[in-house]
């Protein structure tokens, strides 16, 4: 049985009147964001806006100063074990692939699950090796994360995340540090996922993602949400002149 928080009616995240400064750089104000269960944000916007904080406060990589953030219905708190808990509920893939340099590739999917999830390692392992090869590199299991490609290894760290049966996935910018040969396998096991009902933000610069796969894209400049509509009504048609301007840079170089 869903426990009744499972309700559809309740965001998976909500962002209410969140600020975050460094120093006396506001660099998220007063952000109010709603992402329904199985819903794909795409989140656009020049470099400096605030794309990347506002994927890292979801789940407290980065504190807040005001506001509040939930998650299924509970909101983050400040540190502690509810914390970790909820962290483990948010997926999260950065630019770096933040795989563990010493450990295979199965293990790298391994670890968490029988640390915070307590799997048993058989458990563990055969879900590992489902996730592998539902991204496409369980013919990789044995290797080193240095054996395998920037692609490769992303698809591992999005493996990795998944295997803690998250509620919700974080991207920022998964494709930036890969060769553009690389960006298209990221995206297509992002694109499935995101087929697959998995609720997601993803702060990127593919344009092509962000129009096939996203249900809203957010658009954020100085640290504020500027626009938030359906990808074609954003491409096809934005209203502030911000959005004019940095699509007019991005779409005609």
């Amino acid at each position: 049985m869903d426990s009744p928080r499972e309700s559809p009616d309740v965001p998976m995240i909500s962002m209410k009147a969140v600020n975050k400064h460094f120093g006396d750089l506001h660099v998220l104000r007063d952000i109010n964001l709603e992402v329904g269960k199985g819903q794909v944000v795409v989140v656009l916007g020049p470099s400096g806006s605030g794309k990347s904080t506002l994927c890292r406060t979801i789940n407290r990589l980065e504190p807040i100063d005001s506001g509040t953030i939930t998650i299924d219905g509970e909101v983050l708190p400040e540190e502690g074990r509810r914390l970790a808990q909820l962290r483990s509920d948010v997926g999260m893939v950065f630019q770096s692939f933040n795989l563990f340099a010493h450990k295979t590739i199965v293990d790298n999917v391994t670890l968490a699950p029988m640390k915070v999830r307590k799997l048993s390692k058989a458990a563990a392992r055969e879900k590992a090796m489902a996730l592998l090869d539902r991204v496409g590199v369980a013919n990789q299991a044995d290797k080193y994360p240095a054996q395998l490609s920037g692609g490769q290894q992303q698809r591992v760290a999005i493996a990795r995340s998944l295997a803690m049966n998250p509620k919700v996935m974080l991207f920022d910018e998964p494709t930036s540090a890969l060769d553009p040969e690389m960006i298209n396998e990221v995206l297509a096991v992002m694109a499935s996922l995101a087929g697959e009902g998995m609720t997601m933000v993803v702060v990127t610069h593919e344009m092509g993602f962000a129009r096939r796969a996203a249900n809203r894209v957010v658009f954020m400049s100085d640290g504020a949400i500027v626009e938030d509509a359906p990808p074609v009504e954003f491409f096809d048609n934005p209203r502030s002149d911000r959005a004019k301007e940095f699509l007019g840079k991005i779409l005609h170089h």
